[in-house]
Order: structure tokens, then sequence, then C-alpha cells
């Protein structure tokens, strides 16, 4: 089913929904089952996969040089999805990105989701490569979400990039992209940082999930300028607790966003506690959550970085 019709069938209750990372080169899908068989008990219809763009090592050669290899640390995300909706039976989101895949690599990754019948798809355009000063697309590849979404919808309409295939089979993706309410990191302001969302839309983008954000004034905000701009699909809160000290200064500067002086005064008041950390970031989150699920929220979406306990924990107190 698509992730719209589980928002239309919920009929204005708040769905939950997970986002887990593969496990890195040589693990298996156990470290998946670890992260969401505690999860499943809050029924949630889908979850979602990240994608990961290839990194570069370097080896050295018996010569002295070094040799640079391009490697994925956490390939897997199609297999993936369609293991989770065998175990579990549920739907599974691949994220898709823009970097390190040409048209063609795209256009074949979705031929194998819809062969797998994965209905739903996020379309990211992805970060760039940690040692690049920005982000570089593929030769011959995306440079932007909205290019992703394009190619997508052409072929829900059957159109492939060999423009002698004829009747082509018209796939059925529901697509989803992201939203940032503090504005994504590399545009020049939230305006035109909106109308990079809404051109997401325009091209055929069913549904928006946030950037995580810790003070929901932000998101409320946020659906209020989507609604204002003409963007009217379901806008989900993504959500990922603080539980350590050192993410005030890492999550602002890694997501571009601001943290409340009350969540900061509360860590800081406990500085040097780890356990007491965790458990402001948590019971902040809880607050949150109660508060977006309260306002009507379609589904709280939650980052689960491979901490299953303490998604749990909070989820426990909030469905």
């Amino acid at each position: 089913m698509k992730v719209t019709d589980y928002f239309e069938k919920a009929k204005g209750k708040t769905l939950i929904s997970f986002e887990v990372l593969p496990p890195l080169k040589g693990g298996g899908m156990q470290a998946i089952f670890k992260t969401l068989d505690p999860l499943m008990e809050f029924k949630p219809p889908f979850v979602d996969v990240t994608y990961h763009r290839e990194e570069f090592i370097y080896n050295k050669r018996d010569s002295g040089y070094y040799e640079k290899i391009a490697i994925r640390k956490r390939p897997g995300t199609v297999g993936i999805c369609a293991s989770i909706m065998h175990r579990y039976g549920i739907d599974a989101v691949p994220h898709l990105i823009c970097g390190g895949f040409t048209k063609e690599d795209t256009e074949n990754v979705l031929i194998d989701l819809n062969f797998l019948n994965i209905k739903n798809v996020l379309a990211l355009r992805g970060d760039a490569r940690k040692f690049d000063g920005k982000f570089i697309p593929e030769k011959d590849g995306h440079n932007f979400a909205v290019d992703l979404v394009n190619q997508m919808h052409d072929m829900n309409t059957g159109k492939y990039l060999d423009s002698n295939i004829e009747n082509g089979e018209k796939t059925d993706f529901c697509i989803g992209v992201a939203g940032y309410p503090e504005k994504h990191i590399e545009a020049p302001n939230f305006a035109i940082d909106l109308q990079y969302l809404k051109a997401k839309i325009d091209a055929g983008a069913s549904y928006i999930v946030t950037q995580m954000f810790f003070d929901n004034q932000k998101y409320f905000d946020f659906v209020d300028a989507c609604r204002a701009a003409g963007i009217n699909v379901p806008i989900v809160p993504g959500l990922k607790p603080l539980t350590k000290f050192y993410q005030l200064s890492s999550l602002p500067r890694l997501f571009f966003i601001n943290l409340p002086d009350d969540l900061v005064a509360a860590v800081m008041k406990v500085k040097g506690d780890k356990e007491a950390i965790k458990q402001v970031g948590i019971e902040w989150c809880i607050a949150q959550s109660k508060e977006l699920k309260a306002k009507g929220a379609p589904c709280l979406h939650y980052y689960t970085m491979g901490d299953q306990d303490t998604i749990r924990t909070i989820a426990e107190q909030v469905y």
C-alpha cells in the first residue's frame, strides 16, 4: 500500500514509523531485525531504509603510491526492504539518492523495486562525500532531488530513458521528499528553500518527511508556510532524541538546526552524567511527540540510528 493511502485510511489518527540504517558491509539482517523486532508492537505501517553514497579509501600499493578505491560501506537497501516486507508483512520505503548514481543506475533500481512490488520511495539528493567541499553528482546523474522525482514520475507514466521503448510498464511509485523546517543548510534563505520544496511536489511527490527538529513551533510554522505556498501534501515530522552531551554541538553543525534554550540548559545541568543526559533527551522527545500527536500530525517518524531501546521507551509513552 502507498504511504499516502495509510494516512487517508487512518482518518486523522497519528501513525508511527521508523527509519533504519543498513548494516555496515559484512553485516547481516540480524542487525536490522534486532532494531525492528522490539518496535513492531507499535504496528508501524511502513519502515524507511536509508541509502548511502560510496566513499573513498586509499590503499597503499607495493610501489609506495596510494590507490583510490570507491566503496559503499552500507550496501543492500533494496534487499533489506524486501526482507523487511517478508518478515513483518509491512511496507518498506527505500531511500533513493542522486549521489553515486547515473540516471541509468536509478532507472534500474526503480525497475528492481517495481518487480518487488515496493510502491514507496523517498527521493533525496543525498549528502556530499566526506572529503568533497560540495555535493558532486555522478557523471550523467542527477544534481537535485527534483530531477530524481521527475524521473520517477516519468516511469509512473511509462516513460523510460530509452526512447525506443513504447508502451512501457507504468510504475506506481508513491514519492516522498525531504523538508527542512529550519531550511536546508545550502539554501540562501527559507523562502527559496520553500520554492525548491514546492518544485518537488509539483514534479510529482506526494508527501514530505522533515529533518529532525527539537522545537515543535518550528514544525508548526513550517506546515503553515507550506500551506500558504500551495503545498498541501501530508507533512510528517521527523524526530530523534538527543542522548549524548556532544550532540549539543554536533547536531546543529551537521543538520543546521537550533536547540531550544530549555533543552540545552537541562543537559548542561546534568553535564557529566551520561544516563541523566539521555533521560533529559528522552523526556524532551516524549513531550514533543505527545504535542505533535495531539495536534494531528499524520505520522511520527523516528530516526532510530540503531538505538531501538531509546525509541521503544519513547514510543511506549506516546502510543
